[in-house]
């Protein structure tokens, strides 16, 4: 057993007053995945920097004395205080998490047809069945200690199952909302994501906040891709200026399947997305995109592990930075190729755009390759906005705040065409335009 640091320690305690409030402990199955992931998290070190997966990125944020086990917000939101929030793509199948618990009065089911989506949290109280087994079966107790205490303390989330051979007609969509409670909270949402053999299914995930809180969002979700059948997941990260956010995407995919993956991360004070993806049998598909802006006192972390572990693959991974102010962020990108993955085509590239000489970018693409029949590459650019397009833009006309403004979202424009919900790219767009309006440069030129 390891040395508890008090870091640790603070964290065990919050395990145990949540285990000790908990009414109902479920299934013995289930039980018994909760014990071994606390057993896992007594054997675990919290994340720290001489850990080369977290050599970039402190946990000091997540130590704050004020972060709580979950409570109920004070004054509950009311479906017209978060219409303007809603997407019209999804007004049939939108599942809200208010504070990481189900709120049935905020979602709405009514259009999901042969697609399940309910709460994970009601499928495991009503004893679960053969879709609720499968939690736990790509993350098992947790790879680290914030994995383990997820697995440990998850209460609700999300349930979404494509029976096998059919095409979801409309996009479901799966709302994180933040709400003030009585001080910072620690929410552990987990998700089960489950599209069957031939299956079709369009999820958007956007993680959203009522006002400033103070939080911290720990989340876990499980994604199985079947044979031929495919995937598009796209994430809105846009949390509250002082919320903490860790997303850890477990994924496998199975014969002939794809998953094609967008994470936009624009907002939290701290966040960090683990992204781990499997390829179970030969001809699966792995497209993944990002987005993301870093400012001032703001930290930006991408962790990336693709394992080619059969023949006949291919894997895609395409990043992009926004830097400004005093902005950080980071992106570890693994990709594995495994001795008999012949025939695999795999590629990553990282490029981030630097907006001010305070900004930093820890970039570090790496491909492990054993096998000798492959096509991979890796590459990673860090620079500055083009000095030439920037007269091109002022000589006809445009303020030096407009054209570097046109400029940075022409940079992102190659990731966000690939959202292909409407309304979320809409979201997207002006989300990023808001930030790069605040910018520190942006506001120094107003006050001129």
């Amino acid at each position: 057993m390891s040395t508890q640091s008090p870091s640790s320690e603070r964290y065990r305690e919050l395990l145990a007053r949540q285990l000790a409030g908990r009414p109902d402990r479920g299934p013995e199955w289930l039980e018994a995945y909760r014990v071994a992931a606390v057993q896992r998290l007594d054997q675990l070190e919290m994340p720290e920097r001489r850990q080369e997966a977290w050599r970039y990125t402190s946990i000091e944020p997540l130590l704050q004395p004020e972060l709580e086990p979950v409570s109920e917000p004070e004054v509950p939101p009311t479906l017209a205080e978060i219409e303007a929030l809603l997407l019209p793509e999804t007004e049939g199948i939108r599942l809200v998490l208010v504070n990481g618990r189900y709120a049935p009065g905020l979602s709405n089911l009514s259009r999901a047809g042969s697609a399940e989506v309910q709460s994970l949290g009601e499928a495991l109280r009503a004893r679960g069945g053969e879709a609720a087994r499968l939690l736990g079966s790509l993350a098992g107790p947790g790879d680290h200690a914030f994995g383990a205490l997820n697995a440990a303390l998850a209460q609700d989330g999300a349930l979404v199952r494509i029976p096998r051979d059919v095409s979801a007609e409309h996009p479901i969509e799966v709302l994180h909302l933040a709400v003030p409670s009585k001080g910072g909270q620690v929410a552990q949402p987990r998700h089960l994501v489950i599209v069957e053999p031939g299956a079709r299914a369009v999820l958007v995930e956007r993680f959203l906040a009522l006002g400033s809180p103070l939080y911290f969002n720990n989340l876990v979700c499980e994604v199985l891709v079947g044979q031929s059948a495919q995937l598009i997941h796209q994430r809105l990260q846009a949390e509250s200026p002082n919320a903490l956010h860790l997303s850890q995407l477990h994924i496998r995919l199975e014969e002939g399947s794809q998953y094609r993956g967008l994470t936009v991360a624009l907002g939290a004070a701290w966040s960090r997305t683990e992204l781990k993806v499997r390829f179970g049998a030969p001809g699966g598909e792995c497209l993944l995109d990002g987005l993301y802006m870093a400012g001032d006192r703001q930290l930006v972390d991408v962790h990336l592990d693709v394992d080619h572990a059969v023949p006949g693959c291919a894997s895609r991974t395409r990043f992009r930075g926004i830097l400004d102010g005093q902005g950080r962020a980071v992106l570890d990108g693994r990709v594995l190729v495994r001795k008999h993955a012949q025939k695999t085509n795999a590629h990553l590239s990282n490029a981030n755009l630097m907006l001010s000489r305070g900004a930093e970018i820890d970039t570090k693409p790496q491909l492990e390759i054993f096998a000798d029949d492959v096509q991979c590459g890796h590459g990673t650019t860090v620079g500055q906005l083009d000095p030439d397009a920037l007269f091109y833009l002022r000589a006809r006309g445009l303020g030096e705040t407009e054209a570097r403004r046109m400029l940075s979202l022409g940079f992102a424009a190659e990731v966000l065409d690939c959202v292909s919900v409407a309304g979320l790219r809409d979201q997207a767009v002006a989300l990023l335009e808001q930030r790069l309006d605040c910018s520190p440069r942006a506001r120094a030129e107003e006050v001129e």
